[in-house]
């Protein structure tokens, strides 16, 4: 059996609420808080990523001479003779 003071608090609250629908779901409160800690999440994460990809060196490395890449062709390469 409901108390008295909750069957009171609800024939006071009933007339504020201009028009109460049972098939209406709103998020309140908590539905707010919610997605504000989350949309403060994403914006730290993407200051991160900023932070992050801000050290990040995009230049191409430097092609080295065709004979650096194959090796010092005075010296033969290993396995083979001269």
């Amino acid at each position: 059996m409901p108390s008295v003071n909750a069957h009171l608090a609800m024939t006071h609250l009933v007339p504020l609420a201009k028009e109460v629908d049972d098939d209406k779901v709103t998020p309140g409160v908590l539905g707010f808080i919610v997605f504000a800690v989350m949309a403060l999440a994403v914006w730290g994460l993407m200051k991160s990523m900023n932070k992050h990809m801000r050290k990040v060196d995009f230049k191409d490395p430097e092609k080295e001479p065709v004979g650096a890449a194959a090796g010092d062709p005075e010296k033969p390469a290993s396995g083979e003779q001269r």
